[in-house]
């Protein structure tokens, strides 16, 4: 009797974190494009930004301090139009003056739906001086809206801040402050 009550838990436990991987998978895949005064920036994903897990990789580059390159995870919880996530990222960091270098942040986000095809967001990603090298700090803090065109396309436009501090005398480099516009698949 007391076997199958292992039995029970584990089988639950199992079901549970199988539930979750697939939420994860209900969008298979986006590709997103930015582009701001003096930055672009590339991006790839898989899973369900707005339910579950999600996988994504990121490239930004700026014309005048340096690129840096992500790979994160997210888990995201809807509660009616709001969404929030919690999810972490592993960085290579290449900023234009200082030493090359890696991070790994951990962040947050928000969005809330407006309408069925418009809504708001924001998220801010961190990496203390004990989580990074070659450089102080990471921030990063992103808001903008976003409008589903129609499926598969949307398109977005927003402020954001990315900003390596420098270590040991060298300057910080923001690799995005400003506006931006952008567009997506999602498929």
């Amino acid at each position: 009797m007391r076997e199958e009550g292992y039995n029970m838990k584990g089988f639950i436990a199992v079901s549970a974190a199988g539930l979750l991987f697939m939420t994860g998978t209900a969008n298979a895949i986006s590709v997103n494009v930015e582009a701001g005064k003096h930055y672009t920036s590339t991006s790839a994903g898989v899973g369900d930004k707005t339910a579950g897990l999600s996988l994504n990789g990121n490239w930004t580059r700026s014309d005048h301090n340096g690129q840096l390159g992500s790979l994160g995870l997210a888990f995201a919880l809807p509660v009616g139009p709001l969404t929030a996530s919690v999810g972490g990222k592993a960085l290579y960091l290449s900023p234009k003056v200082g030493k090359e270098g890696a991070a790994l942040a951990a962040g947050v986000g928000l969005s809330v739906a407006v309408t069925p095809s418009l809504s708001l967001y924001g998220e801010a990603y961190g990496a203390p001086a004990g989580f990074t090298s070659g450089i102080d700090s990471y921030t990063e803090a992103t808001g903008g809206v976003r409008y589903l065109v129609f499926r598969p396309i949307s398109i977005e436009a927003g402020y954001r801040v990315i900003d390596l501090k420098g270590k040991g005398g060298d300057r910080s480099n923001k690799v995005s402050d400003g506006f931006y516009i952008g567009a997506g698949v999602n498929f």
